[in-house]
């Protein structure tokens, strides 16, 4: 294969993985990571340094629309970016002296965690009644519902500071945006309607790969010719995703999408047991 043709297969692939990861919520580099290595035979930390790229992208282009419509509780963003950021540099630097068959096997296990994430009840009540910590901290806010602004406020500040740093270690390990974590810390121990938590997860995202994409960059697992097509691919993807989910139906699409991400986990964790990586 020449390398024109390559590049050509990875940005249709990458255009893919951002599109379906877009149209489910579970990110382009979920679809990017097995891609790379079971499809080319990309070194799993080459793969990872590309996908933490293509999660910076995807996170600026699609964030900065979320937090013009209000949606994104900005504040509470970057209060919890504290623990990632920490959590993310921590994952970054433990990938770098973990084998890569362990990284594998504990890919294919988040995956799996991600896709039964996807298919759980969401929480879309906003609570009338805080913490006093969210309250001292200023992190409750209100989101638009129609033409009407929703008050909301948070419990467990804590609990949610805390699942943050195990977030932001996995994403600094394994090169994905951990969103189904972070969804959870917001979602479930802080009680912030799902709109909100997405948003702000979607938000959160690069940043906390920024964190960890400067270890792989000083560590050299930075390839321009494989970064260059998967950040362009997933890109375009992430983009045309947003504007088709508002005509797709987006729960018959995660059914089939979660099938297809379970048999991706069983492949990366069955070659990781087999120390093919």
């Amino acid at each position: 294969m020449t390398v024109l043709v390559f590049t050509l297969v990875l940005l249709i692939g990458s255009y893919l993985a951002g599109l379906l990861g877009s149209l489910t919520g579970l990110g382009g580099g979920v679809v990017v990571i097995p891609l790379l290595t079971l499809v080319f035979g990309v070194d799993i930390r080459y793969a990872i340094g590309a996908a933490l790229l293509a999660s910076i992208a995807t996170s600026s282009g699609s964030a900065s629309a979320y937090v013009k419509e209000g949606i994104t509780n900005v504040r509470l963003g970057m209060f919890l970016e504290i623990a990632t950021t920490v959590g993310a540099v921590f994952g970054a630097l433990l990938a770098i002296y973990t084998p890569t068959n362990t990284i594998a096997i504990l890919f294919g296990i988040i995956l799996i965690f991600s896709a039964a994430m996807t298919m759980r009840k969401k929480n879309q009540e906003a609570l009338s009644e805080g913490s006093p910590l969210a309250e001292k901290l200023k992190l409750n806010a209100s989101y638009p519902v129609g033409d009407k602004l929703v008050p909301y406020k948070l419990r467990h500040v804590g609990a949610g500071f805390s699942l943050m740093s195990v977030a932001g270690v996995i994403s600094g390990l394994l090169g994905i945006g951990s969103g189904a974590l972070k969804v959870l810390a917001m979602d479930t121990a802080m009680h912030i309607p799902f709109k909100v938590s997405t948003t702000t997860s979607n938000f959160m995202i690069g940043v906390t790969a920024a964190a960890s994409a400067a270890v792989y960059l000083q560590r050299g697992y930075m390839d321009p010719g494989l970064a260059m097509p998967v950040i362009l691919g997933v890109l375009a993807g992430a983009f045309t995703g947003a504007k088709l989910l508002t005509r797709m139906n987006p729960k018959v699409l995660r059914i089939i999408f979660c099938v297809a991400i379970v048999f991706v986990a069983v492949q990366m964790m069955y070659n990781g047991f087999q120390h093919k990586f």
